[in-house]
C-alpha cells in the first residue's frame, strides 16, 4: 500500500511569486537609483524625470483590467512568464538607449509606459493563483509573503546598483536587472502549474488540504481513477462581471488603494533622491538610508499577513483584514508627519521608514480581500483594485516633486499623511464576509 507524502509545493510557488515580485520592483525602481545619472546625461531635471517615472505607472494602471482578464483567462503560469520576458525587453532597451540621441524623454516616457503595461500582469496574475492554490486560512501570509518581495526587491536595489552604477556605469544596472527577470521566469515556466490539480508534485493530501480551504466551488470534477481525490476539469473562468461592477466596497477598495499607491510611491520615486537632496546625504549615505523603508516594508508585510491571519480566525475577517489594514493606514499618517518634520536627517529617515512599514501592514490585507470577495474572480476584482493604486502612484510620481518646490517637502509628506488617513476610513466600508459567490 502507497504511502501519501506530505508535499508543500504551494509554498515553493508562493516562494516564487515573492522573487519574481522583488524582480518586478527592480526593473520599476531602478531609474529612480539611476536617475541623478540618467537626468545629467540626457539634461532631464527632477520635474521631466516626473513624467517618465509616471509614464511607467499610467502603463501599469491602464492594462490592469486586461491583465486580470488574460491571468483569468490563460492561468497565471503562461501570463506570467510572458510577463517577465516582456519586462526584460524593456528594461534592455533602456540600457540600448545612446547618449545624445534627440527626443530622449519621450523615448523614455515610451519605454518605461511599455514597461508598466508589462508589469501590469504580476498582481492579478498572482492573486489568481491565490485564489486557486491558497485555503482562505493561509491567504494573508502567502500575500504577505508575495508582497514581502516589494520591499525585498526595492531594498537591495539602492546598494546593489549604487555598487554597479559606481563602477560600471548606468546601463550595467538595468542589464542586470534584465538578465535576473529572465532567468526568474525561466524558473516559473518549469516549476509553475496554473492549478494544483495539473501539478504532478501536489500529493493527494495536500490537493485535499487545498480544495477543502477554498472560498468558492471549482468546476465540476470527473471520477479520479486512482486516487480519492477528484481532478478538477480545466475550463475558462466565468467572470461575474455584473456582481463585481455592483459591489459597493469595490470603489471603497480602489479608493483606499490609491491612498495606499500615492504613500507608497513616494518612498519608490523619491525617498533616495529626498535623502540626497533635501537631507544633504551623499550618494552611498543615501543608498543605505533608501534602504531602510524597503527592508520595513519587507518584515511589516509579512507580520501583517501573519497576523492577519490570526485575527481572521479569531475575530472573522471584518477584523482580520478590514480593522488590521485600516489602524496600519492611521499609525502611518503619524509616522509620516513626524519624520518630514523632526530635524535630524538619520531620524527622519528611520521614522518616515516606519511609516513604510506601517504601511505594508495593510498590504496583504488589500489582496486577501480580493479574493475573499471575489473568489474565481479574482484575477479581474484585483486587477480594478490595483488600478486605483496604480493611479495614485503615477500622480505622486509627477506632483510630489512639484508640490515640494512650491510648498516645501514637509507640505508633500503632509498631503500623503491626509491620504492615508482617507484610506483607513475607507476600509470601515469593506465587507469581505460577503463573498460574491454567496
Amino acid at each position: 500500500m502507497a504511502v501519501d507524502r506530505r508535499t508543500h509545493v504551494r509554498f515553493f510557488l508562493a516562494f516564487w511569486l515573492f522573487i519574481l515580485s522583488g524582480v518586478a520592483f527592480l526593473d520599476r525602481t531602478n531609474i529612480s537609483i539611476a536617475g541623478l545619472q540618467i537626468s545629467t546625461e540626457y539634461g532631464l531635471g527632477n520635474q521631466r524625470l516626473g513624467w517618465i517615472f509616471s509614464a511607467f505607472l499610467i502603463g501599469y494602471a491602464g492594462f490592469q483590467l486586461p491583465a486580470g482578464w488574460l491571468a483569468a483567462r490563460f492561468g497565471p503560469r503562461r501570463v506570467l512568464t510572458i510577463g517577465v520576458l516582456w519586462w526584460g525587453v524593456a528594461t534592455a532597451l533602456t540600457a540600448l538607449l545612446p547618449s545624445g540621441i534627440t527626443h530622449a524623454v519621450m523615448l523614455l516616457i515610451a519605454i518605461r509606459f511599455a514597461l508598466g503595461a508589462g508589469e501590469a500582469v504580476i498582481y492579478p496574475a498572482a492573486n489568481q493563483f491565490v485564489a486557486r492554490w491558497v485555503p482562505v486560512q493561509e491567504r494573508g501570509f502567502i500575500n504577505g509573503l508575495i508582497f514581502a518581495g516589494v520591499g525585498a526587491g526595492s531594498g537591495l536595489t539602492p546598494p546593489l546598483l549604487t555598487w554597479l552604477i559606481t563602477h560600471h556605469g548606468w546601463r550595467a544596472a538595468f542589464w542586470f536587472s534584465a538578465l535576473i527577470g529572465i532567468v526568474a521566469g525561466a524558473v516559473w515556466w518549469f516549476a509553475a502549474r496554473d492549478t494544483p490539480e495539473e501539478h504532478s508534485g501536489v500529493s493527494a493530501s495536500e490537493l485535499l488540504e487545498i480544495r477543502e480551504g477554498l472560498s468558492f466551488v471549482p468546476p465540476v470534477p470527473v471520477p479520479a481513477p486512482t486516487t480519492d481525490i477528484a481532478p478538477v476539469i480545466t475550463a475558462p473562468v466565468a467572470i461575474s462581471w455584473r456582481a463585481i461592477f455592483h459591489r459597493r466596497d469595490l470603489p471603497a477598495l480602489m479608493a483606499g488603494y490609491f491612498s495606499f499607491g500615492y504613500v507608497a510611491w513616494i518612498f519608490f520615486s523619491w525617498f533616495f533622491l529626498y535623502m540626497a537632496q533635501v537631507r544633504g546625504f551623499d550618494l552611498k549615505a543615501s543608498a543605505r538610508y533608501a534602504m531602510l523603508p524597503f527592508l520595513s516594508m519587507t518584515v511589516c508585510c509579512l507580520a501583517g499577513g501573519v497576523l492577519s491571519d490570526r485575527l481572521t480566525r479569531a475575530y472573522g475577517l471584518r477584523i482580520g483584514r478590514c480593522g488590521l489594514a485600516s489602524v496600519a493606514m492611521l499609525v502611518t499618517a503619524v509616522f509620516l508627519v513626524l519624520g518630514s518634520q523632526i530635524h535630524s536627517p538619520q531620524a527622519a529617515g528611520v521614522i518616515l521608514a516606519g511609516g513604510a512599514g506601517a504601511l505594508y501592514f495593510s498590504q496583504s490585507s488589500f489582496w486577501s480581500v480580493s479574493v475573499d470577495i471575489a473568489g474565481r474572480s479574482s484575477g479581474v476584482f484585483s486587477s480594478m483594485v490595483n488600478m486605483g493604486g496604480q493611479i495614485g502612484g503615477a500622480v505622486t510620481a509627477s506632483l510630489t516633486p512639484w508640490i515640494a518646490q512650491r510648498f516645501g517637502w514637509v507640505t508633500s509628506f503632509a498631503i500623503a499623511a491626509v491620504l492615508a488617513v482617507i484610506g483607513a476610513i475607507c476600509w470601515m466600508t469593506v465587507h469581505p464576509e460577503l463573498p460574491l459567490d454567496s
